[in-house]
Formats: structure tokens, C-alpha cells, sequence
């Protein structure tokens, strides 16, 4: 079952998270942000679940894309644009 939606791990004082988030904002589009650094279960959750301890961690549907560097680098080959278009 797919999720169609987005969600963005964050931590309060991230740059590269007010990126990524700018970023999607810029795209149109909602997202979930979860702060991390508010909940030490949510941290290791996402820790679990993408094998990274840095934030942002950026899933979309049930793919998780990785963070900002990763999100840019698919936003620059056109990829975002056709990912977003499926949720």
C-alpha cells in the first residue's frame, strides 16, 4: 500500500531542514514535518527506518529519497517533479 504523503524528519536548529522545506514549499506541495529532536523515539524510529542518523530525512509516498543534498539532486535532474506528480 502506498503513502501519498510527504514527510520531512527535521530538527528545530537544521539548516539543510529549512532547505529541504523551502524547497518543497517552492513545489506546491503539503508535507508532514516531524521534529526529531523533540521525541528521542521518533529520532530512532527514523533511524531505523532509513539506516541515517542526520536530519532531514525526506520520504515521499513510501520512498524515502534521503536529505536536502539528495532532494536538490533530483529536484536539478527533473525526478522531483515526476515523483511529486504520482502522490
Amino acid at each position: 500500500m502506498t503513502s501519498n504523503v510527504i514527510k520531512v524528519y527535521s530538527a528545530r536548529m537544521c539548516g539543510f531542514c529549512r532547505a529541504a522545506e523551502r524547497l518543497l514549499k517552492s513545489k506546491g506541495v503539503t508535507y508532514e514535518v516531524i521534529k526529531v529532536d523533540e521525541d528521542p523515539a521518533l529520532y530512532e524510529h527514523m533511524k531505523k527506518i532509513t539506516g541515517r542518523h542526520t536530519v532531514p530525512q525526506i520520504f515521499i509516498g513510501d520512498r524515502h529519497v534521503g536529505g536536502f543534498d539528495d532532494l536538490s539532486a533530483i529536484n536539478q535532474t527533473g525526478e522531483l517533479d515526476k515523483l511529486l506528480a504520482t502522490i
